[in-house]
C-alpha cells in the first residue's frame, strides 16, 4: 500500500484504518481504498495521536524506601510492569502509586506514566523513583540527562569476566529482525555505556556490580550478552532454558545516588538483594565449596 510504504513505522493495517475514518484527502476530497495513485497525487493524512485510556488506582502493596513531598522511591518486585501498556493494563507500578499517592503525581509523563522518570523491566527488581510535580519530574530529567543520577545494578552472569573491571561502550538500537529486542547497532542506535566490576566469581558464573552511564532499553541485559556474558535467567538474550528456578533475569537496581530536585541535598538510596537473588548466590557457593 502507498501511504504504509511511504510514512515511516505505518503499517498497512493502520493505513486502512486512517482511509476508512476519513483521515486521508486528496485534494480536499475523502480517498477511497481502492483509489490508484498517479504521480501527480498529493494526499493529505491527517494522523492523530491515540488516545490514552484512563489509568485506575489500585491497591497494590508497595515497599516504599523513601517519600516525601516531591518524590517517592520504590523497590519494585520482579514481576511488576512499571507503566500500563499493551498486554499489561493493570496491576502495575502506575496503578499503584496512584492509589498510593492520589492525584500528588506529575503529570508529565502522561496518563500512562505520571511522575515516571526512569523504568526498570518487569522481571528487573529494586529501586525506581517517581516525582510527586513537575518541578521535581524536570530536575530528575535533568540529572539523567546530565549523568549525575547514577544507578548501580547487581548481576549474576554467565561464565567468568577476563577482566576484574571494565567499560562497555556499544550503541543500543532496536534489533534488525525482532521489534521486541534491542542490539548492538550501529543503526538507528544511540550511545549506550555500561560500567562493571566483578563483585564474586563461582564455578561457571559471576557476581557483578554495573553502573549505568545512559539509560537504553535492556542496556545491561544486551551488553552483558554481547561481550558473551548474558545475565543468568534472561531467556530474552541468554539461554533459552530456565536455570536456578528463576522465571526472569538475576538482576537487581540496587543504588541510587543523586541531589534531591527541590533541596538539592545529595541522597544515596539502597535496596538489599532480595531473595530470588540471594537464593542464586547460596547455591552458587554451595558449588564453589
Amino acid at each position: 500500500m502507498f501511504l504504509a510504504a511511504n510514512i515511516e513505522g505505518l503499517t498497512r493495517s493502520a493505513a486502512q484504518k486512517l482511509i476508512e475514518t476519513g483521515s486521508v484527502t486528496l485534494y480536499g476530497v475523502q480517498v477511497r481504498k481502492n483509489h490508484r495513485t498517479s504521480e501527480d497525487d498529493v494526499f493529505t493524512v491527517e494522523l492523530r495521536p491515540p488516545e490514552d485510556p484512563e489509568v485506575a488506582a489500585q491497591e497494590i502493596p508497595l515497599v516504599v524506601v523513601y517519600e516525601d513531598d516531591d518524590i517517592i522511591i520504590v523497590d519494585k518486585p520482579r514481576g511488576m510492569v512499571v507503566h500500563p501498556a499493551p498486554g499489561h493494563h493493570d496491576g502495575t507500578l502506575v496503578n499503584a502509586l496512584l492509589n498510593h499517592c492520589g492525584e500528588s503525581l506529575s503529570g508529565i509523563g502522561g496518563v500512562r506514566r505520571p511522575g515516571i522518570v526512569h523504568r526498570i523491566d518487569k522481571d528487573t527488581s529494586g529501586l525506581i523513583i517517581a516525582a510527586k510535580n513537575d518541578r521535581a519530574h524536570l530536575a530528575l530529567a535533568g540529572q539523567l540527562s546530565s549523568r549525575t543520577l547514577t544507578r548501580e545494578y547487581d548481576a549474576v552472569v554467565s561464565g567468568r569476566l577476563k577482566q576484574a573491571s571494565g567499560t562497555i561502550n556499544a550503541p543500543i538500537g532496536r534489533h534488525p529482525q525482532d521489534r521486541k529486542r534491542q542490539a548492538v547497532t550501529e543503526k538507528n542506535s544511540r550511545s549506550a555505556v555500561t560500567h562493571y566490576e566483578v563483585v564474586t566469581e563461582y564455578t561457571g558464573y559471576t557476581h557483578i556490580s554495573c553502573r549505568l552511564e545512559t539509560g537504553r532499553t535492556h542496556q545491561i541485559r544486551v551488553h552483558m550478552a554481547h561481550i558473551g556474558h548474558p545475565v543468568l535467567g534472561d531467556a530474552v538474550y541468554g539461554r533459552k532454558k530456565p536455570e536456578f528456578g528463576l522465571t526472569g533475569q538475576c538482576l537487581h537496581a540496587r543504588k541510587l545516588v543523586f541531589n534531591h530536585p527541590v533541596t538539592k541535598l545529595p541522597m544515596e538510596v539502597c535496596s538489599e538483594l532480595p531473595d530470588y537473588f540471594t537464593h542464586v548466590l547460596r547455591v552458587l557457593g554451595a558449588g564453589n565449596a
